[in-house]
């Protein structure tokens, strides 16, 4: 999977990084909501309106396009952060909310709290602590904002993986 100059074909974006490109259009569409028809990948990050990805044709409240980012190697990019009720040892996520994109690619990313169906936190990390177990994360069915964010360089990924439109209530 390339992330260069031919693979943001068909979408009006001024970056050459098709990373940017997407968390650019996820800004736009949690910032307005505009109205579209729905694309054939219902998973797409360019569907409008926000909601499109978690309810196709109902509307109710949502504010958040939740993604992951994926390193070049493939891996889901973690960040830690820090709530209240957070063990010391399970404070890890791979599911983010974009709050800004600004200079040369460039965002502020909000992160988000995994949590499984039960809405109690589901842990990301295997035994040790120290590693991201991959079959943790298909646990995650909820999420909660959290006042951890990160300032990422956006050139350093290599995918964008949409995985939800939820509402937690962020102005």
């Amino acid at each position: 999977m390339g992330c260069g100059k031919g693979d943001n074909v068909g979408h009006d974006r001024h970056s050459t990084h098709c990373v940017c490109d997407v968390l650019r259009a996820i800004k736009d569409i949690q910032d307005n909501g505009a109205d579209e028809e729905c694309r054939e990948c219902t998973t797409s990050c360019f569907m409008e309106p926000l909601g499109g990805i978690s309810n196709p044709g109902k509307r109710k409240p949502i504010d958040t396009r939740v993604f992951m980012l994926l390193t070049k190697n493939g891996d889901p990019f973690k960040a830690f952060y820090r709530d209240g009720d957070c063990p010391d040892t399970n404070c890890y996520s791979v599911f983010f909310r974009v709050e800004e994109v600004f200079g040369n690619c460039c965002a502020t990313l909000r992160v988000l709290e995994p949590l499984k169906k039960d809405k109690t936190e589901a842990n990301l990390l295997d035994s040790t602590g120290t590693t991201l177990k991959l079959n943790n994360i298909c646990a995650v069915c909820k999420f909660k904002a959290t006042d951890s964010c990160i300032t990422v360089d956006l050139s350093c990924f290599c995918g964008v993986q949409c995985v939800d439109d939820v509402f937690l209530n962020i102005c």
